[in-house]
């Protein structure tokens, strides 16, 4: 379809969305230490609290991309931004470790769940040649809200208490959140009357394809390698003598890589193909573990930190517009939101294994020597895809 002015509106408030909730999600980071101490909990304890939210959000993502092929992104979007301002606020509240892992782990993971992929999936039935450029553009809201919000956070936590501070998160979810969720309009040939018209794969067409499973498997492998750092490289970094307010920034560099993978991703994969690009990234953030089991200061965790952003960046933008090309837009919500289940798990068990590991040896080379093997495995399966045509649509 021409891509019009409409199309680039759901581009920016879809930029909008993932930057609200991915900065909610890894502002994780500037709270840590702080729950550590409020709750008197292990490293691994506070992990299982980022670890629920991904698993809630993982695993209902496609749940919420089925609600937005029905009903479309807006309304599923704007009922998710109700629930992660829910969930902030209740966590402001919070008197134990288990109200925790209700109010931050369940309740903000399933706002998120009902967002990120509704929007990211809004995006793609609106664009024919220019669906790379459209897709890195709004998934680099996740790059600018890891890069903003952790940083906004942990300014504001400088003038007020952890709890205030949930609570102003809250405020401006509820307010800048439902307003981009508002603007998400479904695209026309998306709308239910034409639904059996558009070009792909049902669900379970889809799930039935070598491409899938394989696409399935370097996913799931590679979220242990993703998430691992969000939650632990500020602490990591605390251990090696780097200043707090620079160990926590750390996240914000990710996010900068992560920006700058997100838009330059698109030049590369339009000459080197999505795959064989997204197959490259998965070997590069593996690798980038290197840095981490070297890094003494904090310039070589910054150079970790740009590094694995640039890397992960492109791999989460790159997946929706590949989930696009290999199986078409009849269910690419759906479709997404399964995929998305692979990282569930990792992204659960990653941190908290990590967080086990270092609280029985008192350092992270065990976590970084088995990671690295881990992205080994998601390389190949990326790799094995290669092998599967991508769907005329």
């Amino acid at each position: 379809m021409v891509e019009s002015r409409k199309a680039w509106v759901v581009v920016w408030a879809t930029f909008v969305c993932l930057a609200t909730i991915f900065g909610v999600s890894y502002s994780f980071a500037a709270f840590f230490e702080n729950f550590t101490k409020e709750f008197n909990a292990q490293r691994a304890d506070v992990s299982w609290i980022f670890g629920l939210c991904g698993l809630v959000y993982f695993i209902l993502g496609a749940f919420g991309g089925m609600l937005a092929d029905r009903w479309g992104p807006r309304v599923v979007c704007m009922l998710g931004m109700g629930f992660i301002a829910l969930g902030l606020y209740v966590t402001s509240q919070a008197q134990s470790l288990l109200t925790l892992y209700f109010s931050y782990g369940l309740l903000v993971g399933l706002g998120i769940a009902l967002v990120y992929t509704p929007a990211i999936a809004a995006v793609q039935p609106w664009f024919t040649t220019r669906r790379g450029l459209a897709s890195g553009i709004a998934s680099s809201g996740v790059g600018a809200g890891t890069l903003v919000l952790p940083v906004v956070v942990s300014y504001w936590m400088t003038q007020m208490t952890w709890r205030e501070t949930l609570q102003s998160l809250s405020l401006g979810v509820a307010v800048v959140g439902l307003l981009a969720a508002y603007l998400l309009e479904r695209a026309p040939q998306a709308g239910q009357g034409l639904k059996h018209a558009m070009a792909g794969l049902s669900l379970g067409e889809a799930l039935k394809t070598p491409a899938f499973r394989w696409l399935y498997l370097g996913t799931l492998f590679g979220a242990p390698v993703m998430f691992i750092p969000f939650a632990h490289i500020s602490a990591a970094a605390r251990d090696a003598g780097v200043p707090e307010a620079q160990a926590v920034g750390l996240v914000g560099l990710i996010g900068i890589g992560s920006l700058v993978g997100r838009f330059a991703i698109g030049w590369l994969a339009d000459r080197l193909g999505r795959v064989k690009t997204l197959m490259l990234m998965q070997c590069l953030m593996g690798l980038s573990y290197l840095v981490w089991a070297v890094a003494e200061d904090r310039i070589a965790f910054a150079i970790f930190a740009m590094w694995f952003g640039l890397s992960y960046g492109s791999i989460v933008s790159l997946l929706p517009a590949i989930c696009m090309d290999l199986f078409g837009g009849k269910a690419v919500s759906a479709i997404i939101g399964t995929l998305y289940t692979g990282a569930a798990f990792g992204n659960l068990l990653g941190p908290v294994l990590a967080g086990q590991v270092f609280d029985l040896t008192g350092q992270y080379n065990w976590v970084i020597g088995i990671t690295l093997c881990i992205a080994a495995v998601a390389t190949f399966s990326c790799w094995r895809v290669l092998k599967y045509p991508q769907h005329a649509n």
